[in-house]
């Protein structure tokens, strides 16, 4: 491909220029270096610095490679040898700084020297991919056995328990494993070490994990800290058991137990490609033998295929929401799609043709070739728009060392890649790569199926429906049709005069005159067709102009039968859809959408979700983390609506959901936090020592649709101390960033929202007591400041985050604050009075309607009598300081007889009945109010407990704290 000879052609003006002035800048810094090349040198010089930024650059700072390159043809250092050279570079090395300079500078010389042969022609696309993976092996097996022998040095030696040497074994995933790496790709790695034991040799001993963790963690700096030199590259390390949460470094036996007990398909997915780097010896053979049963089932294994399109569907979603357009990767008939196929095949059948069980892509078609799989023709399509497409995204990167797969938008990168491809103009090369990814799509659509629609438009008598243009006249095609609803036809012709003003566009127009019979065919099933109607009809108009969801309701009947039965069932439900049209995609399998995750999954599955975003794009991050809690509040809500989760299940699944975003949060902000500051000085690694306690609802595990997080934040640093980063702060200074960056990522509006509104008025003193404060403050303002109802709020609070230390210190100092002995009749007229004040503040019901919360006998007055319980008689009953949940807390009392047994139940029952009008109120779209007949009766008996367990005294002691519940 491309040429070597020849002049610039005219169809290339603006290469032309940037060549120019590359040479002019080259000649001003090297003078001499065109003088010692031939004409056809000088001439592909010329062409090649307009070709690549990237390889401008390079030899403008190096201009001594040049005649280097030219010697000896581009083809040395042979890929073999790579490993040989660098070792020779790094035997005088002495320090991490000289290391990453000789890392880098190896580095883009190699880099400078691939992208000028492929830009020019000289090598086929496998061999440069290879190149590239062997290259990349080689700086990071380089980099490892330095610090390895480094740290070793200092630390000891890391042993078995019989004496024997440990190594770091690293796992290259992805195009590394398969060794077809992109120019400027990210490297995804996971860590492993064979065996537990300690170091041996140093000054003390150290256990193997902490040893590798800390080898791991300055390995991954070596390679991807930004220097004047640039990176060797980014390290990825989320792909690791556990993801950002679970520690660097595992053991072959925990990562065995990991994937055996917890692994998903998306893991067996990735770690087809996964591979030993550096020289295979028997640590390699093990960690290959430990992960096989779990990559490869032992039967055909046919499930893979729904797996796989599964994945491929969460792709085509993430396009949609993050507005991808003319992405050769993840679009449809892109580079991933071709992976899919091939690894479709490896999924189900290597468990019984070992010849299947190959990292590289390349290889497997072939294999599948040979086994009879695919025909020659497949494999030869599959193959050569394969490497089309990664011949394309290869240089694409390689003009500026940026990862990239989307195709160009400006013109002077459309002539570089027409160059080196050999096309006429963006047009030629455009028309290839669409023809090349339609035929990879129809050969995914065949192996892993999925997302077939059809075309024909819907010919009945709705077609008329939507097409007329008279009320009276549509009134009578709906009787006709058995559809007695005089609102219908009304609704539908006010819409369609609304969005007439409307700017759509012809693709979009040409779609809603698709959609909208289907639509309204279905609607005219329903009961009462212009309660759905409307409701979707808000949905629609907020999507006008985005025709991608328009086309995924058109071609998915399930997504529109869902769409117009949540509609009807819950107004709330519609008015998420209709304020986050992202949300259509949870709509598309039914069995998904019912399917809430269960409890424990939340945290992976976030983790999961935000592997797709670059940990350093802080805006996608958060967008990232909104879309998550969207679309899992949806799957709860369809779930509650359709009676699958009964009201304790779904503020279970609230509060789970909660706690998992709080772990990101507090990750994300931790990590942008000591990027700029550096971390306490003295902190182990994975350490913290910051805590989140949630009280309110959070804390009660009693979270409803649309609570706010009631949160205090707690550390135990050193406040005497400093950070290590290159912009050092005080201890307790850099938790107050910490908390503030935390507050911002979760109230920052975003097109998805705020992620939860967050209230901080519970920490102690209040509004004007500090942003964190340290445990001991904490506690001691609890034993010596706190007001009563400071102390009920205690009763709701649970550790939510942070280090296990904090987490018993905190539990020591809530059940020793909860056990302190109080004069009873002082703490009955104080709980009595913070609820009446409550009660004037907050109760704002018509005489004739009850407020759920505030009114007499409501879930206010449950909740304050079972803290009163606790705070009342904790100090001869310690069990009671277990829970911080009112269900269980009754329960107590019930076993402990301090309540009578069916006095517990019925303010158990009342309780969660009174919860679960909350939510159905709150997806109805309506306030939480009832009428008073509805609940007299009950409500009544509770406030008479509430009267009885509480009895007023003459002590009087007024307390005013803020009122915010």
């Amino acid at each position: 491909m491309g040429t070597a000879t020849g002049d610039l052609k005219p169809s290339y003006p603006l290469l032309e220029q940037t060549s120019d002035k590359h040479l002019q800048h080259l000649r001003s810094r090297a003078p001499e270096v065109e003088a010692e090349l031939t004409p056809e040198q000088q001439h592909e010089l010329k062409q090649v610095l307009g070709l690549s930024d990237f390889i401008a650059e390079q030899l403008t700072h190096h201009p001594e490679w040049i005649q280097e390159f030219f010697a000896e043809d581009f083809a040395k250092p042979e890929r073999q040898f790579f490993s040989q050279q660098l070792q020779q570079l790094m035997q005088n090395v002495n320090s991490e700084e000289q290391a990453k300079a000789v890392l880098r500078y190896f580095r883009n010389k190699q880099m400078t020297r691939l992208a000028w042969r492929d830009f020019m022609g000289r090598a086929p696309l496998e061999s440069s991919l290879l190149d590239l993976s062997v290259l990349a092996e080689a700086l990071i097996i380089c980099a490892r056995d330095w610090l390895y022998q480094d740290l070793c040095n200092t630390l000891g030696t890391p042993c078995d328990k019989k004496g024997n040497p440990q190594p770091l074994m690293i796992l290259g995933m992805g195009k590394l494993g398969g060794r077809e790496l992109n120019f400027s790709s990210d490297i995804d790695l996971i860590f492993t070490f064979p065996e537990h034991g300690e170091t041996q040799g140093g000054r003390r001993t150290l256990d193997n994990q902490q040893f590798f963790i800390r080898m791991g963690q300055r390995l991954v700096n070596l390679l991807g800290q930004v220097t004047t030199d640039g990176f060797v590259f980014r390290v990825d390390m989320r792909l690791r058991p556990y993801g950002e949460s679970g520690p660097l470094v595992v053991s072959y036996s925990a990562l065995e137990d990991y994937y055996q007990e917890q692994g998903r398909e998306w893991e067996r997915y990735a770690m087809i490609k996964a591979r030993a780097l550096g020289p295979w010896n028997r640590f390699s053979d093990q960690l290959h033998d430990l992960l096989r049963p779990f990559i490869y089932r032992r039967y055909i294994d046919f499930s893979a295929i729904d797996s796989l399109r599964r994945m491929k569907a969460l792709i085509a979603q993430e396009v949609r929401r993050r507005q991808l357009t003319d992405n050769i990767k993840l679009g449809a008939g892109g580079i991933r799609e071709v992976e899919f196929v091939v690894q479709s095949f490896q999924l189900i059948r290597g468990g019984r043709e070992p010849d299947l069980r190959v990292q590289n892509l390349f290889t497997a078609i072939n294999t599948l070739y040979e086994l009879g799989q695919i025909d020659y023709l497949s494999a030869e399509e599959l193959r050569q728009n394969y490497c089309l497409l990664r011949r394309v995204e290869n240089l694409m990167q390689a003009i500026a060392d940026q990862q990239t797969q989307t195709l160009p938008s400006h013109p002077l990168d459309w002539q570089r890649l027409c160059f080196a491809l050999e096309m006429q103009d963006e047009k030629q090369l455009r028309d290839v790569i669409t023809g090349a990814m339609r035929s990879v799509h129809r050969h995914f659509r065949a192996a892993v199926g999925g997302e077939e629609s059809t075309d024909a438009i819907n010919d009945c008598w709705t077609v008329q429906l939507w097409g007329c243009q008279t009320p009276e006249l549509a009134q009578s095609m709906l009787a006709e049709h058995g559809i007695e609803d005089n609102e219908f036809a009304p609704l539908l012709r006010a819409w369609c005069d609304t969005i007439s003003h409307r700017t759509i566009g012809p693709r979009g127009r040409e779609t809603l005159d698709k959609l909208m019979p289907k639509l309204l065919e279905e609607i005219g099933l329903q009961p009462l067709p212009s309660h759905a109607l409307k409701p979707v009809l808000g949905v629609l108009e907020q999507i006008l102009t985005r025709t991608t969801y328009l086309e995924l309701l058109y071609e998915n009947p399930g997504a529109r039968q869902q769409l117009i039965s949540l509609c009807l069932a819950s107004p709330w439900i519609a008015s998420e859809i209709a304020h986050f049209p992202m949300l259509l995609d949870e709509l598309i399998d039914p069995s998904q959408l019912y399917n809430t995750t269960s409890l424990d999954d939340y945290a992976s599955e976030l983790r999961q979700y935000l592997l797709r975003i670059p940990e350093d794009d802080l805006e996608q991050q958060m967008e990232a983390l909104r879309q998550f809690k969207l679309s899992q509040q949806l799957k709860i809500a369809a779930a509650d609506v359709t009676g699958v989760l009964p009201v304790m299940e779904v503020s279970d699944h609230l509060t789970f959901l909660a706690e998992a975003i709080i772990e990101q949060v507090i990750q994300q902000a931790w990590r942008q936090i000591t990027e700029r500051h550096g971390k306490p000085i003295g902190l182990e690694a994975g350490q913290t020592s910051f805590a989140v306690v949630g009280y309110g609802k959070l804390g009660g595990i009693e979270l409803g649709y649309g609570s706010d997080l009631d949160l205090v934040f707690l550390h135990d640093g050193d406040n005497s101390g400093m950070t290590d980063g290159e912009r050092p702060l005080d201890v307790s200074h850099f938790y107050v960033k910490l908390a503030q960056r935390i507050q911002h990522l979760f109230t920052t509006r975003t097109m998805s929202g705020t992620l939860y509104e967050v209230d901080l008025r519970l920490r102690p003193s209040g509004s004007s007591g500090l942003l964190v404060s340290s445990i001991e403050a904490f506690a001691d303002y609890q034993f010596n400041e706190a007001w009563t109802w400071e102390h009920q709020a205690l009763v709701r609070a649970r550790f939510i985050y942070g280090d296990n230390s904090l987490a018993q210190r905190f539990a020591d100092i809530r059940s020793q604050v909860l056990q302190l002995p109080r004069d009873q009749q002082q703490l009955c007229n104080d709980v009595r009075n913070m609820r009446q004040k409550m009660r004037d503040h907050l109760l704002k019901a018509p005489a004739d309607m009850f407020d759920l919360k505030q009114s007499r006998g409501g879930v206010t007055d449950i909740e304050f009598i079972a803290q009163y319980l606790v705070l009342a008689n904790a100090h001869a009953y310690p069990e009671l300081c277990v829970w911080s949940d009112n269900v269980r807390i009754f329960e107590v009392l019930a076993d402990l007889e301090l309540l009578p047994t069916m006095t517990a139940q019925l303010l158990t029952q009342v309780y969660c009945e009174l919860r679960d009008d909350n939510h159905r109120l709150t997806l109805a779209g309506k306030p939480g109010l009832l009428p008073l007949v509805e609940v007299a009766q009950k409500t009544q008996q509770v406030y008479e407990i509430f009267e009885q367990v509480l009895l007023p005294g003459d002590v009087s002691h007024d307390q005013t704290p803020p009122v915010t519940h």
